[in-house]
């Protein structure tokens, strides 16, 4: 237990002190706090903004506000509806200025120049032409004209029917009121801190299973892990390894997750009524514990994987080859979880299996948990199955870690390296 302990010490240390380890942190924390405090500074430059527009105001100087809006223009061979249509429009696009034009060619200029934003030509009230200069791929408002001409001409043809208009109106303008009550979990709200947070161990798993795998190859490949393995048990060594890089993975999080948390407590009111980003920051304490566990036991097996490989690897170049059966294991399981939630069904029959597979249930089983409705008995088996896996594969990477000494000059071989276990 001592040795443990001074190397659990010594290689958390080393992350500690480790510059690229605090200037990554530092500067996705300061990405954070640039994010978070957006919507405070931008009110800031509005509230200026709108000072020396006021100013500019009262001074006679020009001031329409109006004026700054951009400006859709609405063409209409029939003058009796053209001016209801013109109203419809205002109402329907309270952020642009509506005015009523005749001359095409003209109109094109406008929009190419700028001076316009848009323009709908109506050959009448069941077919238009919408010009734009440039089409953006979130421009939605031809599905705005569409709902306006939709009631326009339903209420034309309801008054030539015989219906009085405020009747026709009322008709129209009825609301249907229905209400949502999720007995399970609710995706949608959920969504974005799952997503979130397996993303989070995505990076971690493979930047520190990385950072595992080369410091172990580095020691092997100084001479060092020759010596170490004679003054401390192997057992020791791994798991003094593997818990400090989890130990130093868990700070990370917490000061990149704390520092977003205090930030955006700091600015909720500024978010308004942004859903998604509170949504984020919902997250229910459960599913908080949940995460950890999760993430903690993930992070372990992985962790082994990754330093039981890299203690057969002979050079520093080797890694890269060594450790990408394992990270393609990794990946895979990451792209399944991702395509299941993007398609909005989390309870698939492989989505159930990688559950309770070890080397996926960390990231399969948490976004199940999240997204849907599992039953308690197949929580507490996946847990169990990944909490027997990780001391069987922490000890086998003990054992791994010990022969790795002997296979100086070795091809990482599966077949070599449990042949020398068995003689270990």
């Amino acid at each position: 237990m001592k040795q443990f302990g001074k190397i659990l010490k010594f290689e958390l240390i080393g992350y500690l002190k480790n510059k690229i380890f605090v200037g990554v942190t530092v500067f996705i924390v300061a990405v954070i706090a640039i994010v978070m405090f957006f919507p405070r500074v931008m009110e800031l430059f509005d509230e200026k903004q709108s000072s020396a527009e006021g100013m500019t105001q009262g001074t006679g100087e020009e001031g329409d506000n109006a004026g700054e809006l951009p400006l859709m223009l609405i063409v209409y061979d029939k003058e009796e509806n053209a001016e209801l249509l013109k109203e419809a429009f205002s109402a329907a696009f309270p952020d642009h200025q509506v005015r009523l034009a005749s001359d095409l060619k003209e109109i094109k200029e406008q929009i190419i120049s700028g001076y316009a934003e848009c323009a709908i030509v109506l050959e009448g009230l069941t077919s238009y032409t919408y010009y734009v200069n440039n089409l953006s791929m979130y421009d939605s408002n031809t599905m705005v004209i569409n709902e306006v001409l939709q009631n326009i001409y339903r209420m034309s043809a309801m008054i030539e029917g015989g219906i009085a208009p405020e009747t026709a109106g009322e008709i129209l303008s009825a609301q249907i009121q229905g209400t949502t009550e999720s007995l399970g979990k609710d995706q949608m709200q959920n969504f974005f801190y799952t997503y979130i947070m397996i993303f989070a161990l995505y990076m971690v798993i493979l930047l520190y299973g990385q950072m595992v795998a080369t410091n172990v190859a580095t020691e092997k490949s100084s001479r060092a892990m020759e010596l170490l393995v004679t003054s401390a048990r192997p057992a020791s060594m791994m798991f003094g390894k593997v818990i400090a890089s989890c130990i130093a993975g868990l700070l990370q999080i917490i000061a990149i997750f704390g520092s977003a948390l205090l930030f955006f407590n700091l600015n909720d009111t500024y978010w308004g009524s942004n859903e998604i980003i509170k949504s984020i920051f919902d997250m229910p304490l459960d599913l908080f514990g949940y995460m950890l566990i999760f993430f903690i036991l993930g992070f372990f097996i992985y962790a082994f994987m990754f330093g039981a490989v890299g203690s057969t690897a002979s050079k520093l170049e080797d890694i890269n080859t060594s450790v990408m059966p394992i990270t393609i294991l990794f990946i895979a399981g990451f792209f399944v979880v991702v395509f299941s939630m993007t398609s909005g069904n989390t309870d698939t029959v492989l989505m159930k299996a990688c559950s309770f597979i070890p080397f996926t249930s960390p990231m399969a089983m948490f976004t199940r948990i999240a997204m849907s409705t599992v039953p308690w008995y197949e929580i507490l088996i996946s847990i169990a199955l990944l909490i027997g896996s990780v001391f069987g594969v922490g000890v086998l990477s003990a054992k791994i870690y010990r022969v790795g000494v002997l296979l100086y000059g070795t091809p990482p071989k599966i077949g070599a390296i449990l042949k020398a276990i068995r003689k270990a």
